[in-house]
């Protein structure tokens, strides 16, 4: 297992395997992970605790709105543009395909841009959140 700080709380990686991926992310109240899509992921999120406001859609600028309560579970294909955010701190499931850097930030409240990931740049902005 590992745990992966992030700005918005924080993630737990319990299984990685070359077909599938499991991480529970913690979201702090008033936070919220980047506006982002995925080119080749395909995942389940499922609220395991507390309240999250999901967007979720194909047109960043007409997205639904989703208020998300312990039981609700979405599936996101790729290209499928969505943020969650923290109404209370909350732990979602998240089972995914194993395409761990396939993400596509469009806004983030953290500053951080672009394709894929860079958990020192998550760990360093952790520490300030």
């Amino acid at each position: 297992m590992e745990k992966k700080l992030k700005p918005w709380g924080h993630e737990i990686w319990f299984a990685v395997q070359p077909e599938y991926v499991g991480k529970i992310l913690h979201i702090k109240k008033g936070h919220r992970y980047s506006l982002q899509y995925h080119e080749k992921k395909t995942e389940t999120q499922y609220l395991l605790s507390g309240k999250i406001k999901f967007l979720l859609g194909t047109d960043e600028k007409n997205l639904e709105e989703i208020i998300m309560n312990p039981g609700d579970k979405l599936d996101i294909l790729p290209f499928t543009i969505h943020r969650a955010e923290g109404l209370e701190d909350s732990d979602i499931l998240e089972v995914s395909t194993n395409d761990l850097d396939d993400v596509v930030k469009l806004a983030d409240d953290y500053g951080r841009s672009g394709k894929g990931n860079n958990f020192e740049i998550d760990e360093n902005l952790s520490n300030n959140n």
